[in-house]
């Protein structure tokens, strides 16, 4: 397997208790890897105490690096850390629900199938109304986009750097995910979806609610609207 340096993405907001547990975890596991790799934390929201606890991790840890951003929304800080990363691998992940376990696996997978994007197919063990709005969710973006994936928003996603297109999403809320995975039908790019279990919060608070939802149906819509 050839030597790549990999970048994992971790937003962080309101995860300052959890997030030196998290990145530790995640460090270690990755140190024990055949790949180089680089974590960038992307403390948004402006909380003084997430980017205080993401500064420390940075010097103490030299793989890690903190990049604070003072506005909030996933898939901007998502796209912050794509565009600071120095990776031939690309990945970001959801900090407050992924394993160690499960980052290194799809890394490991993509580092073995070179040109392929790698993401998560998470099997959701949460409520029913989740489950629900989910699979509608999903139903959704399936039949507008005409996507074979079942799970738009799992991560982690990995992804090579020659997949460009993907370095250049638009998109600063939840719907990158979406956009991601449009761009990856448009474009071409092989997929492989890796089923794991979903597993529960350590750190930050849930921000989809039935509100939250309707917003994304309506998103999705509006977002196929504009890539027609």
């Amino acid at each position: 397997m050839t030597r790549q340096l990999v970048s994992v993405i971790l937003p962080v907001h309101k995860q300052a208790e959890q997030i030196t547990t998290i990145v530790s975890g995640c460090a270690d596991a990755l140190a024990r890897m055949t790949l180089d790799h680089e974590v960038l934390l992307v403390p948004n929201g402006g909380l003084a105490t997430d980017a205080e606890a993401c500064a420390a991790l940075a010097t103490a840890r030299p793989v890690v690096r903190s990049l604070p951003l003072t506005e909030g929304g996933w898939g901007r800080a998502v796209r912050h850390g794509l565009a600071a990363a120095r990776g031939d691998l690309l990945c970001y992940t959801n900090s407050a629900r992924t394993t160690p376990e499960d980052l290194v696996l799809m890394i490991l997978y993509a580092a073995a199938h070179p040109g392929t994007v790698v993401k998560a197919n998470r099997k959701i063990r949460e409520r029913l109304s989740r489950r629900v709005g989910s699979l509608l969710y999903n139903l959704e973006c399936r039949t507008l986009f005409d996507l074979s994936c079942w799970d738009v928003n799992g991560t982690p996603k990995v992804f090579p750097r020659s997949c460009d297109r993907l370095l250049r999403l638009t998109r600063n809320d939840d719907l990158i995910d979406a956009e991601f995975a449009a761009i990856c039908r448009e474009a071409g790019y092989p997929m492989i979806e890796v089923p794991i279990f979903s597993h529960r919060r350590h750190g930050g608070q849930s921000t989809t609610g039935w509100t939250s939802a309707l917003r994304m149906y309506w998103g999705a819509y509006a977002l196929w609207q504009a890539h027609r």
